[in-house]
């Protein structure tokens, strides 16, 4: 007898690793490696999340409708064409299996999100690299890469891990000189914690266009991470497909809840980018002091380089690791002279100057 065999592209996938959460040995971390939100989320989301304790035994609205008509309510949008899903994770799979398959193609830039070609191979689509320059995104790069067979290009804007971002500018001139029949999918996690004049998250383009999507997610600045909750907002059609695709409660009723009361604590929300505004250019500011060498971010992340100093990114990470403190290693996104560092508490960030500081001093 023989094994069942996947799919064609199921085995070249190289499974998702998410940031560390534990050190053998150490009870006290601090955990710097997911990007999840300094504060925690917010009170009114903890107290929604709690009081649907007493549902659980209820399936929850498959149609996430107090959600979406919430995040319509937020951002000014038309909450017909919101979909939600199990954080971003689960919609760009969905993006994915809908529009790629066999023989076709799925263009992102060299350092863009690994669950692109993740969802790409498990469609049995082929991933496609554009090489970056300094660190960001590529226009004319995506451009040029693309063909009769680019069914889906994948922009992450700000992008993880690197924390640059493109122009509102060139987001319009990657969709124009994209094929009509490629679908651009603008992922912008960290959107909030933008504040540059120059920046969109894509959303005039969803507007204009038949085949532009924006996807968001709670994971970030809504600090909701452990209840996997993203969503995304597309034109009618592409929605309708979104939600033929989907898992009928694919939204816990406790996420839905939480997502709810998350977006309406505007004062909290607030809050989280004033603590990432401050502490972001600080630590920015003291690594730089030390010899490092940082990467411009508009997220609430820092790459941190250590090239020319005479010491690894990998030792770095372990002295760190010694101190209680878990970095995210980004080797497998090939950076490996790299290490991001999420803005965490002041004591959290100080806490990693200090290590760094002892780390550069051998």
């Amino acid at each position: 007898m023989s094994n069942p065999v996947p799919r064609p592209g199921v085995l070249s996938i190289e499974p998702y690793v998410g940031g560390k959460s534990a050190l053998s040995g150490v009870s006290k971390i601090i955990k710097l490696s997911s990007n999840e939100g300094a504060l925690g989320p917010s009170p009114r989301a903890m107290e929604a999340y709690a009081r649907t304790a007493g549902e659980l035994h209820r399936y929850p609205d498959g149609g996430a409708t107090a959600l979406r008509t919430a995040i319509g309510r937020r951002f000014g949008l038309d909450a017909e064409r919101v979909v939600c899903g199990a954080g971003s994770d689960e919609l760009i799979a969905l993006l994915t299996k809908a529009y790629a398959g066999p023989g076709d193609e799925v263009l992102y830039s060299q350092y863009g999100f690994v669950m692109y070609p993740i969802a790409t191979h498990a469609a049995g689509a082929t991933p496609v690299v554009a090489a970056e320059k300094g660190y960001r995104t590529d226009v004319e790069a995506l451009i040029a890469k693309a063909s009769s067979r680019t069914k889906i290009c994948f922009v992450a804007n700000p992008n993880n891990p690197t924390g640059s971002y493109i122009t509102a500018a060139e987001l319009r001139r990657l969709r124009d000189g994209l094929p009509p029949h490629t679908l651009l999918v603008v992922d912008a996690a960290y959107a909030e914690y933008v504040s540059r004049n120059d920046y969109s998250a894509g959303l005039e383009l969803v507007e204009a266009c038949d085949n532009v999507v924006m996807m968001r997610t709670f994971s970030k600045i809504f600090a909701l991470g452990g209840l996997r909750l993203g969503w995304a907002y597309g034109p009618a059609g592409i929605v309708d497909v979104l939600n033929r695709v989907r898992g009928p409660f694919n939204v816990s009723s406790a996420a839905q809840a939480a997502g709810v009361a998350a977006l309406e604590d505007l004062a909290f929300t607030d809050r989280a980018r004033a603590h990432n505004d401050a502490w972001l250019p600080w630590l920015d500011g003291e690594l730089k002091a030390l010899g490092l060498t940082t990467l411009p971010s508009v997220g609430n992340f820092l790459l941190v380089g250590f090239q020319g100093t005479g010491r690894s990114a990998a030792d770095a990470n372990a002295h760190l690791n010694r101190d209680g403190i878990i970095p995210r290693a980004v080797a497998n996104y090939g950076l490996p002279d790299f290490l991001r560092v999420t803005i965490g508490t002041e004591a959290e960030m100080r806490a990693v100057v200090a290590s760094l500081a002892t780390f550069m001093k051998g």
